[in-house]
């Protein structure tokens, strides 16, 4: 139509009644997309703490498996492991066992345990006929 504002009115609607909607669709959309980005940030976290007790029960069942002493063991685990990580070593015959449990940061309504047991043949086996 000539003479006619395309950016100021709308086919069947009131520009002025329209001015609104911008607004509470943001309001409703933007505390979604804060508790996606949490939500991802804390899935992040826990893979990282996850990786970092695989990596944890791995070298502690090394170091046990070289005949290390069960406190240099958790040492070691501990120093691989995220903060507050519970170390765990035992020996079923000639396999030792090193248990990595820990929690991921964040708070506490979503926290879950993760846990990473490690297995290894123990040295002083290796190579004896039985």
């Amino acid at each position: 139509m000539p003479g006619c504002d395309r950016s100021t009115t709308r086919r069947g609607g009131d520009p002025v009644r329209d001015r609104g909607f911008v607004t509470a669709e943001a309001a409703v959309v933007l505390p979604a997309l804060v508790l996606f980005a949490t939500a991802l940030l804390w899935a992040l976290l826990a893979a990282s703490a996850q990786i970092q007790c695989v990596d944890a029960a791995r070298a502690g069942a090394r170091a046990a498996a070289r005949q290390e002493p069960a406190d240099v063991v958790r040492r070691v685990a501990r120093q691989a492991a995220p903060d507050g990580a519970r170390v765990t070593v035992s020996r079923e015959g000639d396999q030792v066992h090193v248990v990595v449990v820990a929690r991921p940061p964040g708070p506490g309504a979503l926290t879950l345990e993760l846990r990473h047991e490690a297995v290894a043949l123990a040295e002083d086996t290796v190579g004896v006929n039985r």
